[in-house]
């Protein structure tokens, strides 16, 4: 069954679509951009891999003499040939064609290593995650996101078994096609193991000291790691708030991997059930929380800012949202569905000493409701509250 996506393309510009392996870029172009009239250029076949390795003008010998029923040239996967990029400029320059030229991949790091521009404003950029709640609707079972993660492949599978096994099997997919053939690291092994050592501490304060301690590298080295994740898509740091609020001491960030399955694949706990009421699902449903966040804010709201505020006594808010021309969001992540003003006790004290902002809560409650000045929501309809009806 198709699922729609929330993500929207233009149809009269040029884009780079990025998503990390396995988010569904193929099939969203596939079913946004028709067949007929698109030349469809897919890099991961090695025989076409080799064909524009070896001549990349060949590239623009096709598109000159593609006929006007074709409007879109799709380039999937143009990291493995970034050089076809300066085709695609001359295109655009010198031979001023009436096409427009889809470019994917799962990696802008790669291209910028290669030292190839990214067409300098003449081509849009968009990202693609995982399947949100909203695109799911009837589909989406909360327990089923929180032990596989909503990566579009997970949902070809029945048991929970091949489930598995399909999670196992993408993140050492990741580590040999994304990283080791793309050449982004040179020691595969301290990698592999700083891989599982992040997943262990997902969603956590990021400690570069212990980390690298774990991994057996320097601090540096650890950092290198993250922004490489970061750039591949495959996670997203969660800055402190930067306000000059008083309390405000933690200055590292946290990071979460952008799929609790794929994360959970890393941890080496597929197989750990999340039990309603425990600490352990209690985190994994902050984690997915933070998780929708990120992919709702670059789908509909791309200019607000996401942080967390940490006080010296360790007192925190889960999530802070900065919002142009709106107050500030103060936000509470709970998975309990009977949130009391105990509960709450934190975000009531820190969002009334601020004083500027709104406070909130997103919970399991069924119904919205009000304690002092938090709003407790519903998780669902928080977010559409925060993203889409605002």
């Amino acid at each position: 069954m198709l699922i729609n996506r929330e993500l929207r393309l233009p149809k009269d510009y040029n884009f780079f679509l990025f998503g990390a392996r396995g988010t569904g870029k193929s099939t969203l172009l596939e079913t946004a951009f028709e067949k007929s009239a698109s030349l469809y250029i897919n890099l991961l076949d090695p025989r076409e891999e080799l064909r524009f390795l070896k001549n990349p003008e060949e590239l623009r010998y096709l598109v000159l003499a593609a006929g006007p029923e074709i409007q879109f040239i799709v380039l999937d996967e143009i990291q493995k040939v970034p050089k076809l990029l300066d085709v695609v400029h001359l295109l655009l320059e010198s031979d001023k064609t009436d096409k427009y030229f889809i470019l994917t991949g799962s990696s802008a790091k790669q291209l910028k290593a290669a030292g190839v521009n990214l067409l300098a404003g003449r081509a849009f950029t968009y990202y693609l995650f995982p399947f949100t709640y909203l695109e799911l609707g009837e589909q989406f079972i909360l327990q089923d996101a929180l032990s596989f993660g909503l990566l579009p492949k997970i949902f070809a599978f029945s048991n929970a078994a091949y489930k598995i096994k399909f999670l196992q099997s993408y993140a050492i997919t990741y580590l040999k096609e994304e990283i080791w053939s793309g050449r982004l690291v040179k020691d595969l092994e301290h990698f592999r193991r700083f891989l599982e050592v992040a997943a262990q501490s997902n969603g956590k304060i990021v400690n570069y000291a212990n980390i690298a301690r774990d991994v057996g590298v320097n601090d540096k080295t650890v950092k290198n790691y993250f922004s490489l994740l970061e750039d591949t898509l495959v996670g997203n740091f969660l800055e402190p708030f930067h306000h000059s609020f008083r309390k405000r001491l933690r200055a590292a960030p946290k990071f979460y991997y952008f799929d609790l399955g794929v994360a959970r694949a890393l941890a080496s706990t597929l197989t750990l059930n999340p039990l309603s009421g425990t600490s352990y699902y209690g985190e994994l449903f902050e984690q997915f929380i933070i998780t929708e966040c990120f992919k709702l804010k670059n789908y509909y709201q791309s200019e607000y800012r996401l942080s967390y505020l940490m006080t010296a006594s360790d007192l925190e808010i889960d999530l802070i949202i900065e919002r142009p021309g709106l107050t500030t969001l103060f936000i509470e992540i709970k998975s309990k569905d009977a949130v009391t003003e105990k509960d709450l006790s934190t975000l009531l004290n820190l969002s009334a000493e601020f004083g500027a902002c709104e406070a909130i809560c997103l919970s399991q409650d069924p119904r919205t409701k009000k304690i002092k000045h938090a709003t407790v929501y519903p998780w669902q309809q928080g977010l559409e509250a925060i993203f889409i009806n605002t």
